[in-house]
């Protein structure tokens, strides 16, 4: 089993492994085909790609943050992520 971190914020994996989440790889870029049954892949992921990696047998992490829109494509530290709420709320999606 693989964890990946799907980010282009290093500040994101500091805060998952704070957590306790081991993160295996961290990938500016997911590629679905990499996964394989029993991995977790964490992140901000559109639902297709979601989709995908649940058929594929793989796990998928939401990260959510109650986040104000001025702050939006900044980079956060570890403690404003724990500030804004920070967590990881696991999904599965579908294609139908």
């Amino acid at each position: 089993m693989t964890t990946y971190f799907i980010s282009r914020h290093a500040s994101a994996v500091a805060w998952a492994n704070s957590q306790g989440f081991h993160v295996d790889q961290q990938l500016a870029h997911f590629d679905v085909s990499i996964v394989q049954a029993g991995d977790v892949v964490l992140g901000t992921l559109p639902v297709n790609l979601i989709a995908e990696l649940n058929a594929r047998g793989g796990r998928y992490l939401h990260l959510t943050l109650e986040l104000p829109a001025e702050l939006r494509g900044k980079e956060l530290s570890v403690a404003d992520m724990q500030a804004y709420g920070a967590r990881l709320e696991e999904y599965r999606a579908i294609k139908v």
